[in-house]
C-alpha cells in the first residue's frame, strides 16, 4: 500500500509504520525545488518537526540542503576568494595545508555534516600522529574558520562548527638576541664581508629577511638620508617571488644613519665595479644585496650564509630575524618577550613611524659605548 496523505506535508505508511514529512525548502539558485523528507513513529512527534520547519523556514534560519564536500568548498573558497585577494605566497601556504592535511582527512564530509567532533579528532591527530606542533596545528584551525565562516554568511552552513571547537593553543617563541656589546662584535668581525650590508641593514634598521632581500637601490635617497621601505622577496615552495611588504603598515620610510650610509655607498662603488669588469656578464637586477654578477641571492641562501658565518666565528646562535629583535630591544632599553609576533610587529612600527631618526641615532650611541 502505497503512503496515505494525512495532513498538508504528512503521510502515513501502514506497512512501515511510519509517518512521513516533507519539508519543503523552495527552490535552489537553479530553479529547482528542494524536498527533504524525514521519518517519525508518532503522528505528534511528525506534527512538531513540521511546525518547527515551517517556524524556521519563516525566520529565515534554513539552509538548503546540499551535498558540498569539505574538498569542494576548500576549492572554491581558494579559488574564487583568496586568489583573487592574497599573494602567491599566502595561496601557496593556504594549499599546501588543504591539499597534505585537510583533504585526506576530511575533505570527502559534506560540510553541512561536518561535527566540531570531527574537527577536534583531526587537530588531535595532527599533533599526536603527524608531529606537528600546536601553533603550526593552529594555522589549520584559523584556515577552517575561515572559510566555513563564509559558508555561514553565503547561506551554505547554519552554524559555524569551529565555534564549539577548542582551537590549539599557541606557543611563545622565545626569539634570540643579542646584547649591545655582543652586537658591536658581530659588527667587527662581519667588517668587509659579503654579509656585511645584510648583517647590519637587519641590526640598524630592523628589517626583515625579505625586506632585505627585497631592498632596490631606486628605494634609498642618498642625498635625503632615507630608505623607502614597500617590497620583499621571499621563497614561496621552489619559487622565488617579489611583492609589497608584509601589511601596509610595514610600508615605511627609515632614516640611514652614518656608518649605514658609508656601507651603502661601499657597496654600490662594488656593483659599479663588478659591472665594468664583468660587461655583459652581469646582471644588473637592481636589489642592494647581490652576488658578484649581480643575481640577487635566494632569501634561505643569505640564512643560510648567516647561520655559517656564526657558527665559524664561535659567536651565540641567533638568526637574522634575531637581529631585528636585537635593534627592538636596543631602542627599546629592554628585551622584548611577547606571546605573538603580532605584538612585536605593532611595538617595531611604532618606533618604525616615519623616518625614525631619533630611535637609530639612539641605537647607534648605545653600540658606541
Amino acid at each position: 500500500m502505497a503512503r496515505i496523505s494525512v495532513e498538508k506535508n504528512i503521510s502515513y505508511d501502514a506497512n512501515k509504520k511510519l509517518y512521513y514529512v516533507c519539508m519543503n525548502y523552495g527552490k535552489d539558485e537553479n530553479g529547482k525545488l528542494i524536498k527533504k523528507y524525514k521519518t517519525f513513529i508518532k503522528k505528534s512527534e511528525a506534527r512538531e518537526a513540521l511546525k518547527k520547519f515551517e517556524a524556521d523556514k519563516t525566520k529565515g534560519i534554513l539552509v538548503i540542503p546540499k551535498d558540498t564536500t569539505l574538498k569542494e568548498w576548500l576549492e572554491y573558497w581558494i579559488n574564487d576568494i583568496i586568489k583573487p585577494n592574497c599573494e602567491q605566497a599566502t595561496i601557496y601556504f593556504y594549499q599546501l595545508i588543504i591539499d597534505n592535511h585537510i583533504v585526506p582527512a576530511l575533505g570527502s564530509f559534506p560540510i553541512q555534516q561536518l561535527k566540531p567532533k570531527q574537527i577536534q579528532q583531526y587537530y588531535t591527530m595532527l599533533i599526536n600522529d603527524k608531529k606537528l606542533s600546536s601553533n603550526t596545528v593552529r594555522k589549520h584551525h584559523d584556515l577552517l574558520n575561515t572559510a566555513l565562516k563564509l559558508a555561514v554568511r553565503q547561506d551554505v552552513l547554519l552554524r559555524n562548527p569551529i565555534d564549539k571547537v577548542d582551537s590549539p593553543k599557541i606557543t611563545r617563541k622565545e626569539v634570540s638576541c643579542y646584547n649591545p656589546e655582543q652586537l658591536t662584535k658581530l659588527y667587527e668581525l662581519v667588517k668587509g664581508d659579503r654579509l656585511e650590508i645584510v648583517v647590519k641593514l637587519a641590526g640598524y634598521l630592523g628589517l626583515r629577511r625579505e625586506e632585505i632581500c627585497g631592498l632596490k637601490w631606486e628605494s634609498i635617497d642618498f642625498d635625503k638620508r632615507i630608505i623607502r621601505i614597500n617590497s620583499a622577496r621571499t621563497s614561496v615552495g621552489t619559487q622565488i617571488i617579489e611583492k609589497s611588504t608584509k601589511n601596509e603598515s610595514s610600508k615605511r620610510t627609515l632614516y640611514i644613519q652614518d656608518e649605514l650610509l658609508e656601507i651603502l655607498n661601499q657597496e654600490k662603488e662594488k656593483q659599479e665595479e663588478n659591472k665594468a669588469l664583468l660587461g655583459k656578464e652581469y646582471i644588473d637586477s637592481g636589489f642592494v644585496v647581490v652576488q658578484n654578477n649581480g643575481l640577487p641571492y635566494r632569501p634561505n641562501r643569505i640564512s643560510e650564509i648567516f647561520t655559517k658565518f656564526i657558527l665559524d666565528n664561535d659567536m651565540p646562535k641567533i638568526t637574522l630575524h634575531g637581529l631585528r629583535h636585537t635593534f627592538a630591544s636596543i631602542a627599546n632599553g629592554k628585551a622584548l618577550g611577547h606571546s605573538t609576533t603580532a605584538t612585536t610587529t605593532k611595538i617595531y612600527m611604532h618606533m618604525f613611524d616615519k623616518t625614525n631618526e631619533d630611535t637609530l641615532k639612539k641605537v647607534a650611541e648605545k653600540l658606541k659605548k
